[in-house]
């Protein structure tokens, strides 16, 4: 995958990437896109691209454990996030959703608004022109379900229901 990099700082909670105002008003992948990140950065649900990558610093996804968070990322075509860290329930809602949560503090430290990167999930690597870097590659249970979609489409082809 390869994408331009959005980047923000510590601790993104998930109600400054889908605002809790839309979490029972707001249904639709594409409606939720056009609510993304838009208390932290208004210009991102009308200029990301399919692709584009959010880099961010500690923290990321911190708040509430509502799935729209990730949800709003991948509809609007966010191909993976970067960060520091993650919380523990936003990092599984992003592989149950099929978004990969990569931790690389190296490249978050490297990486500025507007970088592209290539990642390759199945080496851990992200390559850019600021250098390589590398990052734990995910379990072949959990890059099956990222390759898949999500958890839903990955169970159901293992359930060979599709």
């Amino acid at each position: 995958m390869k994408g331009r990099v959005w980047k923000y700082g510590d601790d993104v909670n998930t109600d400054v990437i889908f605002a809790g105002k839309y979490t029972y008003v707001v249904s639709e992948p594409s409606e939720m896109a056009a609510h993304a990140l838009e208390d932290l950065d208004p210009s991102f649900a009308k200029e990301v691209k399919p692709g584009d990558v959010i880099v961010a610093g500690r923290n990321f996804g911190c708040g509430s454990s509502r799935e729209q968070a990730v949800l709003c990322l991948k509809a609007a075509g966010v191909a993976a996030v970067i960060a520091e860290s993650f919380v523990r329930i936003y990092f599984r809602n992003c592989v149950n959703s099929g978004l990969p949560p990569i931790r690389c503090p190296e490249a978050v430290r490297a990486l500025e608004a507007g970088d592209v990167v290539e990642i390759d999930l199945r080496n851990g690597r992200i390559l850019s022109e600021k250098g390589e870097f590398s990052f734990p590659p995910f379990s072949g249970e959990v890059r099956a379900i990222l390759e898949a979609g999500g958890l839903l489409p990955y169970t159901r082809r293992y359930l060979g229901l599709e």
